[in-house]
């Protein structure tokens, strides 16, 4: 530390002051590796040896040519669309931060691949009790990813807020709890299985929604000090955006079957129509929303893909294009007003603090999804019977899945709150060098 040139008293409380605030401020930082190495270390060995022995014996490949119709050579290119909205799509997203890129991106990677291979035996429980076997194929892979994206939807509500230890600990719980939402509405409800599996929009963000609510920090009404965006970490952040919007037609039409004929390509061009339509729909509305008549770059970044969404969640009633283009107009005009509004009136009235708006971006188009399905549907039946069932049937599905997004979320709250995870300190919310190393940030002595 060198000696203190004040050599009179006043000078040498004032030094020593100095001095114990300097060490103060460097053993700060070891207080967060020891969190990492005690926990996430030991959670992710632990848990991929878990995994590594389940699969070891319990799983095997479907060496068929070909699965339920589907051929490796047709199947595979929508296998890898999927792949680049989970880990591309969503991972960039995640990066508008100007100080949590690294986080944001590489957290998103970690997440995922532990989710997918949580979701395959879960997934694969039913075909292990009967066969005594786990089938792997790329429609069980497909569909485990999907599990995945409701959970990368729950923590874009906490993200910058929690460490890795509890974006695993997040993703397990949630993947468990939509796997099993997703059995409660094909077992109990005889929902169709595409059907059962697009409620991820609802069930991710209400969970999400419910989580934030639960591990709420005091203060939260003014922004953290590192909670901002800049012209860099905007533009990885919209890239994220362009992934997610080109293929996710791909990601609403993997599991639809092409009987009838058609079907497929009729849900990629009403996905394609109703995202083109809430991407103008958007830019329009934040115009219009802005004091000073400017467009807002998180409109653009999230609110562009609400009619998609909307459209996963009512495809299977869409057929005519105007249908589809009127589900992504309205759909884009909520996300978009719920983003500007909504957001901060969770936060001051419900101290809900989401980091990415995700109840604006999945929440409410899931939502207007959900309702366009109950009309069209209704509108296109003749039996008033059939109609009346349908509709208890569908507002049961509803109850069903926020229920159990809203009891998981509280659930998996709990149990982060306890002081044994170590959350960041306020100050060190989203903020990359906790977690990161910077060696270009060293003092080179």
């Amino acid at each position: 530390m060198g000696s203190c040139p004040v050599k009179s008293a006043r000078g040498t409380k004032t030094c020593v002051s100095l001095k114990n605030t300097v060490l103060g401020a460097s053993t700060m930082a070891p207080w967060y590796a020891p969190s990492l190495r005690s926990r996430l270390a030991p959670l992710l060995l632990f848990l991929q040896m878990g995994f590594i022995f389940i699969y070891g014996f319990c799983t095997e490949v479907e060496s068929n040519v070909s699965v339920d119709g589907i051929t490796f050579r047709n199947f595979y290119p929508n296998f890898q669309d999927v792949n680049v909205i989970v880990f591309l799509g969503f991972g960039f997203l995640s990066t508008f931060l100007v100080r949590y890129g690294f986080s944001g991106c590489g957290f998103n990677v970690l997440v995922s691949v532990m989710a997918t291979q949580l979701a395959i035996i879960l997934n694969g429980i039913e075909s292990w009790y009967y066969r005594g076997k786990i089938s792997i194929n790329l429609r069980s892979l497909v569909v485990a990813e999907m599990c995945t994206v409701s959970a990368l939807i729950s923590i874009g509500a906490v993200l910058g807020k929690t460490n890795p230890v509890h974006l695993v600990f997040i993703a397990l719980l949630e993947v468990s709890g939509f796997v099993l939402n997703k059995w409660f509405l094909q077992t109990l409800l005889k929902v169709q299985p595409l059907n059962s599996i697009m409620q991820l929009h609802i069930f991710g963000a209400f969970f999400g929604l419910m989580l934030t609510w639960m591990l709420y920090r005091k203060g939260s009404e003014l922004p953290f000090e590192k909670e901002k965006s800049d012209h860099k970490s905007g533009l990885f952040s919209m890239l994220g955006t362009v992934f997610l919007w080109m293929f996710w037609p791909s990601f609403n039409s993997v599991l639809v079957g092409d009987a009838p004929s058609g079907r497929k390509l009729g849900v990629v061009c009403s996905t394609y129509l109703a995202l083109a339509v809430s991407a103008v729909t958007a830019a329009a509305v934040s115009v219009l929303s802005s004091p000073k008549g400017k467009l807002n770059l998180n409109h653009m970044q999230s609110c562009i893909l609400a009619g998609g969404v909307a459209i996963g969640v009512s495809m299977s009633v869409v057929h005519q294009p105007w249908e589809a283009m009127s589900i992504g107009f309205i759909a884009a005009i909520v996300s978009t007003i719920g983003y500007r509004y909504l957001k901060i009136h969770m936060l001051l009235a419900f101290q809900c603090h989401d980091t990415c708006a995700m109840l604006s971006t999945h929440g409410l188009p899931g939502l207007l999804g959900w309702l366009a399905h109950l009309v069209l549907q209704l509108k296109d039946c003749d039996d008033h019977t059939m109609g009346i069932r349908f509709a208890v049937v569908h507002i049961c599905t509803l109850f069903i899945t926020i229920t159990l997004s809203l009891s998981m979320g509280i659930i998996t709250g709990c149990l982060l709150k306890l002081n044994f995870w170590r959350p960041p300190q306020d100050k060190k919310c989203f903020d990359d060098q906790a977690f990161w190393e910077f060696p270009h940030l060293a003092v080179q002595k």
